[in-house]
C-alpha cells in the first residue's frame, strides 16, 4: 500500500492549486491519510508562487506541518525566479532524476 502522495504540480491555475494541490495535500498531511506528502513544483507553478502572497503563506503553513516541497532548479534559473522560491522554504535542486524515480517506482503519481 503505498504511503507517500506525490504530487506533480505544473499549473500557473490559482483556484486550481488552492482547492485540489494545496488542499488535498495539506489535509493528507494533518489528517494522517497519507505518511509522507510531498509537492513537485515545475514549471508555470512556479511563477504562481512567486506572484501570489496567499500561495505563499499557505506554503510555509504546510511545510511547518511537515508537507514536502521540491521546486525544479533549472525552471527556476530559466524564469529567474530562484531566490523567491527559497524564501518560501522549497528545497530546489535538478529534479528530472527526481521525477523518474517517481515514474520508476511504479506508486501513483498526481500530476495537476
Amino acid at each position: 500500500m503505498q504511503k507517500e502522495a506525490k504530487i506533480l504540480w505544473t499549473t500557473d491555475n490559482k483556484e486550481t492549486a488552492m482547492n485540489m494541490v494545496l488542499l488535498y495535500a495539506h489535509n493528507a498531511k494533518i489528517h494522517g491519510w497519507m505518511k509522507e506528502v510531498s509537492i513537485l513544483v515545475w514549471g508555470a507553478s512556479q511563477k504562481l508562487i512567486i506572484q501570489d502572497k496567499e500561495i505563499q503563506e499557505k506554503i510555509k503553513v504546510m511545510i511547518d506541518d511537515g508537507v514536502k516541497f521540491t521546486a525544479c532548479l533549472k525552471c527556476a534559473e530559466n524564469m529567474e525566479i530562484a531566490e523567491g522560491l527559497e524564501a518560501c522554504h522549497i528545497d530546489l535542486f535538478y529534479t528530472g532524476e527526481l521525477l523518474s524515480n517517481w515514474i520508476k517506482s511504479g506508486e501513483t503519481v498526481i500530476s495537476v
